[in-house]
Protein backbone atom coordinates (compact mmCIF):
# COMPACT_ATOMS: atom_id res chain seq x y z
CA UNK A 1 0.00 0.00 0.00
CA UNK A 2 1.63 3.42 -1.16
CA UNK A 3 2.76 5.60 1.72
CA UNK A 4 0.94 8.59 0.86
CA UNK A 5 -2.03 6.90 0.40
CA UNK A 6 -1.70 5.35 3.66
CA UNK A 7 -1.11 8.42 5.30
CA UNK A 8 -4.21 10.14 3.31
CA UNK A 9 -6.29 7.29 4.97
CA UNK A 10 -5.58 7.87 8.57
CA UNK A 11 -6.15 11.85 8.19
CA UNK A 12 -9.74 10.76 6.56
CA UNK A 13 -10.13 8.35 9.24
CA UNK A 14 -9.24 10.69 12.22
CA UNK A 15 -11.24 13.54 10.61
CA UNK A 16 -14.14 11.40 10.08
CA UNK A 17 -13.98 10.44 13.92
CA UNK A 18 -14.41 13.70 14.66
CA UNK A 19 -18.47 12.75 14.90
CA UNK A 20 -17.34 9.58 16.69
CA UNK A 21 -15.29 10.71 19.74
CA UNK A 22 -17.49 9.12 21.97
CA UNK A 23 -16.78 5.82 20.50
CA UNK A 24 -13.39 5.95 19.51
CA UNK A 25 -12.94 6.40 22.93
CA UNK A 26 -15.18 3.56 24.14
CA UNK A 27 -12.68 1.35 22.40
CA UNK A 28 -9.61 2.75 23.68
CA UNK A 29 -11.24 2.37 27.54
CA UNK A 30 -11.88 -1.07 26.54
CA UNK A 31 -8.53 -1.95 25.49
CA UNK A 32 -7.21 0.02 28.30
CA UNK A 33 -9.01 -2.56 30.42
CA UNK A 34 -7.40 -5.41 28.32
CA UNK A 35 -3.99 -4.40 29.33
CA UNK A 36 -4.37 -3.33 32.51
CA UNK A 37 -6.08 -6.80 33.45
CA UNK A 38 -3.40 -8.44 31.71
CA UNK A 39 -0.44 -6.16 33.58
CA UNK A 40 -1.43 -3.83 36.25
CA UNK A 41 -2.58 -0.53 36.31
CA UNK A 42 1.06 1.01 36.38
CA UNK A 43 2.24 2.20 33.26
CA UNK A 44 5.80 2.41 34.24
CA UNK A 45 5.55 -1.87 34.50
CA UNK A 46 3.16 -2.98 31.84
CA UNK A 47 4.69 -1.75 28.61
CA UNK A 48 1.31 -2.14 26.66
CA UNK A 49 -0.59 -0.19 28.79
CA UNK A 50 1.92 2.14 27.65
CA UNK A 51 1.18 1.70 24.14
CA UNK A 52 -2.65 2.01 24.90
CA UNK A 53 -1.76 5.55 26.40
CA UNK A 54 0.12 6.63 23.41
CA UNK A 55 -2.75 5.59 21.19
CA UNK A 56 -5.13 7.35 23.14
CA UNK A 57 -3.25 10.45 23.07
CA UNK A 58 -2.38 9.99 19.62
CA UNK A 59 -6.33 10.20 19.07
CA UNK A 60 -7.00 13.43 21.49
CA UNK A 61 -8.40 11.31 24.11
CA UNK A 62 -8.57 13.68 27.31
CA UNK A 63 -5.95 12.92 30.17
CA UNK A 64 -8.87 12.42 32.78
CA UNK A 65 -10.73 9.78 30.17
CA UNK A 66 -7.29 7.95 29.91
CA UNK A 67 -6.77 8.31 33.87
CA UNK A 68 -10.38 7.11 34.23
CA UNK A 69 -10.40 4.43 32.51
CA UNK A 70 -7.17 3.08 34.03
CA UNK A 71 -8.35 3.61 37.55
CA UNK A 72 -12.15 1.74 36.79
CA UNK A 73 -10.07 -1.13 35.33
CA UNK A 74 -7.70 -1.54 37.76
CA UNK A 75 -11.20 -1.57 40.59
CA UNK A 76 -12.09 -4.44 38.37
CA UNK A 77 -15.57 -2.81 37.29
CA UNK A 78 -14.57 -2.87 33.57
CA UNK A 79 -13.08 -5.69 31.35
CA UNK A 80 -13.29 -8.21 33.77
CA UNK A 81 -14.32 -10.76 30.78
CA UNK A 82 -13.44 -9.38 27.64
CA UNK A 83 -10.69 -11.07 25.13
CA UNK A 84 -9.37 -10.42 22.27
CA UNK A 85 -10.34 -12.17 19.19
CA UNK A 86 -9.09 -11.90 15.49
CA UNK A 87 -11.48 -12.98 12.58
CA UNK A 88 -10.50 -13.13 9.19
CA UNK A 89 -11.67 -13.46 5.43
CA UNK A 90 -12.27 -11.97 2.21
CA UNK A 91 -14.09 -9.25 1.01
CA UNK A 92 -16.00 -8.14 -2.28
CA UNK A 93 -13.45 -8.64 -5.23
CA UNK A 94 -11.15 -10.64 -2.68
CA UNK A 95 -9.68 -8.22 -0.53
CA UNK A 96 -8.43 -9.77 2.62
CA UNK A 97 -9.28 -8.61 5.86
CA UNK A 98 -8.32 -9.62 9.31
CA UNK A 99 -10.69 -7.49 11.86
CA UNK A 100 -9.64 -7.41 15.45
CA UNK A 101 -12.04 -7.44 18.06
CA UNK A 102 -11.97 -7.09 21.76
CA UNK A 103 -15.69 -8.81 23.52
CA UNK A 104 -17.14 -10.57 26.35
CA UNK A 105 -19.66 -12.47 23.61
CA UNK A 106 -17.86 -14.04 21.36
CA UNK A 107 -20.78 -16.12 19.38
CA UNK A 108 -22.52 -12.69 19.30
CA UNK A 109 -19.63 -11.10 17.96
CA UNK A 110 -19.31 -13.92 15.80
CA UNK A 111 -22.28 -13.84 14.27
CA UNK A 112 -22.45 -9.98 13.94
CA UNK A 113 -19.22 -9.95 11.90
CA UNK A 114 -20.24 -12.97 9.45
CA UNK A 115 -23.44 -11.12 9.16
CA UNK A 116 -21.23 -7.94 7.60
CA UNK A 117 -19.60 -10.72 5.77
CA UNK A 118 -22.18 -12.18 3.89
CA UNK A 119 -24.02 -8.72 3.37
CA UNK A 120 -21.55 -6.99 1.44
CA UNK A 121 -20.50 -10.01 -0.94
CA UNK A 122 -17.63 -11.11 1.51
CA UNK A 123 -16.58 -14.23 3.19
CA UNK A 124 -15.41 -14.90 6.25
CA UNK A 125 -12.84 -17.52 6.74
CA UNK A 126 -10.77 -19.39 9.58
CA UNK A 127 -7.58 -18.30 11.49
CA UNK A 128 -4.91 -17.72 9.18
CA UNK A 129 -6.66 -17.78 5.71
CA UNK A 130 -5.55 -14.19 5.11
CA UNK A 131 -3.08 -13.95 7.82
CA UNK A 132 -0.06 -14.77 5.39
CA UNK A 133 -1.06 -11.68 3.44
CA UNK A 134 -0.42 -9.73 5.78
CA UNK A 135 3.28 -8.48 7.81
CA UNK A 136 2.43 -7.12 11.28
CA UNK A 137 4.26 -3.78 11.86
CA UNK A 138 4.54 -1.02 14.26
CA UNK A 139 3.61 2.41 12.71
CA UNK A 140 4.12 5.42 13.78
CA UNK A 141 3.33 8.78 11.96
CA UNK A 142 4.60 11.93 12.46
CA UNK A 143 3.48 15.39 10.94
CA UNK A 144 5.64 17.69 9.21
CA UNK A 145 4.08 20.42 10.63
CA UNK A 146 5.90 19.29 14.24
CA UNK A 147 8.84 18.12 12.14
CA UNK A 148 10.29 19.56 9.40
CA UNK A 149 14.04 17.95 9.07
CA UNK A 150 14.01 15.02 7.49
CA UNK A 151 17.36 14.30 7.49
CA UNK A 152 16.36 14.50 11.77
CA UNK A 153 13.93 12.53 11.74
CA UNK A 154 15.79 9.72 9.39
CA UNK A 155 18.64 9.82 11.78
CA UNK A 156 16.88 9.79 15.04
CA UNK A 157 13.95 7.25 14.00
CA UNK A 158 17.21 4.81 12.87
CA UNK A 159 19.32 5.48 16.15
CA UNK A 160 15.95 4.39 17.87
CA UNK A 161 15.35 1.33 16.63
CA UNK A 162 13.59 1.74 13.30
CA UNK A 163 13.52 -0.39 10.41
CA UNK A 164 12.37 2.25 7.85
CA UNK A 165 11.16 6.05 7.35
CA UNK A 166 9.65 7.05 4.77
CA UNK A 167 9.37 10.56 4.20
CA UNK A 168 5.99 11.24 2.78
CA UNK A 169 4.27 14.50 1.38
CA UNK A 170 2.75 15.81 5.04
CA UNK A 171 4.57 13.23 7.68
CA UNK A 172 7.30 10.80 8.04
CA UNK A 173 6.02 7.12 8.07
CA UNK A 174 8.33 5.20 11.06
CA UNK A 175 8.22 1.68 10.58
CA UNK A 176 9.63 -0.88 13.42
CA UNK A 177 9.05 -4.71 14.28
CA UNK A 178 6.43 -5.33 16.81
CA UNK A 179 8.79 -5.91 19.69
CA UNK A 180 11.08 -2.76 19.07
CA UNK A 181 7.62 -0.45 18.89
CA UNK A 182 7.49 0.48 22.38
CA UNK A 183 11.18 1.10 22.32
CA UNK A 184 11.53 3.11 19.41
CA UNK A 185 8.10 5.30 20.38
CA UNK A 186 9.29 6.04 23.57
CA UNK A 187 12.62 6.87 22.34
CA UNK A 188 11.52 9.44 20.21
CA UNK A 189 8.86 10.76 22.93
CA UNK A 190 11.96 11.54 24.95
CA UNK A 191 13.43 13.95 21.93
CA UNK A 192 9.47 15.60 21.88
CA UNK A 193 8.29 13.70 19.12
CA UNK A 194 4.12 14.19 19.17
CA UNK A 195 2.24 11.45 16.80
CA UNK A 196 -0.49 11.82 15.08
CA UNK A 197 -1.07 8.26 14.81
CA UNK A 198 0.85 5.39 16.79
CA UNK A 199 -0.59 0.92 16.17
CA UNK A 200 0.86 -1.67 15.89
CA UNK A 201 -0.59 -2.53 12.61
CA UNK A 202 -0.93 -5.21 9.86
CA UNK A 203 0.87 -3.99 6.71
CA UNK A 204 -0.44 -5.66 3.64
CA UNK A 205 2.14 -7.97 1.32
CA UNK A 206 0.27 -7.57 -1.87
CA UNK A 207 -2.78 -5.47 -2.61
CA UNK A 208 -5.91 -5.79 -4.48
CA UNK A 209 -6.97 -3.48 -6.89
CA UNK A 210 -11.12 -2.72 -7.16
CA UNK A 211 -11.92 -1.78 -10.83
CA UNK A 212 -16.24 -2.52 -10.28
CA UNK A 213 -18.32 0.36 -9.10
CA UNK A 214 -20.25 -2.24 -6.90
CA UNK A 215 -17.40 -4.14 -5.95
CA UNK A 216 -16.23 -1.12 -4.67
CA UNK A 217 -19.19 0.54 -2.77
CA UNK A 218 -19.90 -3.11 -1.14
CA UNK A 219 -16.59 -3.21 0.08
CA UNK A 220 -16.63 0.36 1.31
CA UNK A 221 -19.86 -0.23 3.43
CA UNK A 222 -18.27 -3.55 4.58
CA UNK A 223 -15.50 -1.55 6.41
CA UNK A 224 -17.84 1.06 7.66
CA UNK A 225 -20.09 -1.28 9.54
CA UNK A 226 -17.07 -3.48 10.31
CA UNK A 227 -15.53 -0.51 12.13
CA UNK A 228 -18.84 1.02 13.59
CA UNK A 229 -18.79 -1.99 15.89
CA UNK A 230 -18.83 -2.09 19.19
CA UNK A 231 -16.50 -4.91 19.66
CA UNK A 232 -14.29 -4.03 16.64
CA UNK A 233 -10.98 -2.64 17.63
CA UNK A 234 -9.25 -2.72 14.36
CA UNK A 235 -9.94 -3.12 10.68
CA UNK A 236 -6.87 -4.45 8.32
CA UNK A 237 -6.99 -5.03 4.22
CA UNK A 238 -4.98 -5.24 1.14
CA UNK A 239 -7.35 -3.07 -0.57
CA UNK A 240 -5.66 -0.17 -3.00
CA UNK A 241 -8.85 1.38 -3.20
CA UNK A 242 -8.58 3.58 0.22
Amino acid sequence: MAGHSKWANIKHRKEKSDTKKGKIYSKIGREIAVVVKQGGPDPESNGKLRDAIAKAKAENMPNDSIMRSIKKAAGGAEGANYEEIAYEGYGPGGVALIVEAMTENRNRTAGDVRHFFDKYGGNMGTTGCVGFLFNRKGILIVSKDTRDDADAVMLEALEAGAEDIVELDDAYEITTSPDDFSGVRESLERLGYVFESANIEMIPVTTVNLTDEKQTAAFYKLIDSLEDHDDVQNVFHNCENS
